[in-house]
């Protein structure tokens, strides 16, 4: 199998199903992608990769990495000779795929990335996303999974939050914690938008460290007045500290749903609000406020902290237990192309229409 890895999510996305894929012999091929912690998060678990190519910057950047990417894909699937490859996205793979004859398989979860499924699904072999995937989708080869895709590796079968690594990650046991996240608004779904202000940042930060420590974490360089806030643990382990926090409140739809899949009172502020969002927001286990309210969210902070951590569980608990464990779901998309009798039968439903 070959990975086509170009965002930090991906790593986490599909971790277990590499292992999974490892420990029945299943020879694995990871092409990645230089991305702000990609790369790095890739070496933290032991994963063999081969980056190909730089994240680009604009659209004029972003158009010569994707061809970049497209020809280095093509080169190394040539080589392998995969029975089949993944991708979560997978613009490249859907191209060369194409070329190939190889069989390539998307994960995907954001409506708002017009740009690239325009160059992708066309042609994509299978395509998977959540049910409450609102845009469109390629007829007749759309698969919709109950769920979010945190689920392939916080799903709580599989992830069990450690306090002691939490506090060797800066986790003040004695208070509680808040996690912070900025984002770079430098994705294809992102171009011409943006977020917090530092003045903004800043405002935040003051109101919330009267009650609780900040662990900020920033795709941006942020100035050395906030650097004393910054998350220092590991990559590999943010979660832990994630799982122990009170609140989490920052720009990053995914880190929403992490910390919502964990059970912690989640706010994401965001430009856009894909369905899964608006899904955990229904369950109870998030809030969406969009630009405009940036500065007036005290009130919700309030709302959000006086939530006790059984609360939150019970209703976590609630939403995942009628989910399938996503990583299961891409042994599945795996197997089915090579004509098993599917695992996940219950759960899946096939997109009548794209």
């Amino acid at each position: 199998m070959l990975f086509d890895i170009v965002h930090p999510a991906d790593v986490l996305f599909f971790k277990r199903p590499m292992e999974m894929l490892r420990e029945r012999g299943d020879e694995l091929t990871v092409l990645s992608r230089a991305k702000d912690v990609t790369c790095g998060l890739l070496d933290s678990f032991g994963i063999a990769h081969r980056p190909v190519s730089r994240a680009g910057s604009g659209r004029a950047g972003l158009a010569a990495e994707l061809l970049r990417r497209d020809i280095a894909v093509f080169s190394e699937a040539r080589k392998f000779r995969p029975d089949a490859m993944l991708g979560f996205g997978g613009v490249a793979i859907s191209h060369v795929g194409r070329l190939l004859g190889i069989p390539a398989i998307s994960f995907y979860d954001s409506e708002n990335a017009r740009l690239q499924t325009r160059i992708t699904w066309p042609f994509i072999d299978k395509l998977y996303v959540p049910q409450s995937y609102a845009g469109p989708t390629p007829e007749r080869r759309t698969t919709r999974l109950p769920g979010t895709k945190e689920l392939s590796y916080l799903h709580p079968a599989a992830f069990h939050p450690d306090k002691d690594i939490a506090c060797a990650g800066g986790l003040d046991p004695e208070r509680d914690n808040v996690f912070l996240r900025v984002v770079d608004w430098r994705a294809n779904h992102d171009l011409g938008k943006a977020g917090w202000t530092l003045e903004e940042l800043r405002a935040l930060i003051s109101r919330l460290e009267v009650q609780a420590k900040i662990h900020l974490s920033s795709e941006i360089n942020l100035p050395e007045d906030l650097a004393s806030y910054h998350y220092r643990g590991s990559i590999q382990e943010v979660h832990h500290l994630m799982a122990h926090c009170r609140l989490y409140l920052g720009e990053s739809a995914t880190m929403a749903s992490e910390a919502a899949i964990l059970g912690v009172p989640a706010i994401y502020c965001g430009r856009d609000f894909p369905g899964y969002v608006r899904e955990l927001e229904a369950a109870g286990l998030l809030r969406c406020r969009d630009d405009e309210a940036t500065l007036l969210l005290d009130e919700e902070i309030d709302v959000q902290l006086a939530r006790s951590p059984e609360e939150l569980r019970a209703a976590r608990d609630r939403y995942v237990a009628d989910k399938p464990d996503w990583a299961e779901a891409v042994i599945e998309a795996v197997d089915r192309l090579a004509g098993f009798a599917p695992k996940l039968e219950n759960y899946v439903q096939e997109a009548k229409q794209g």
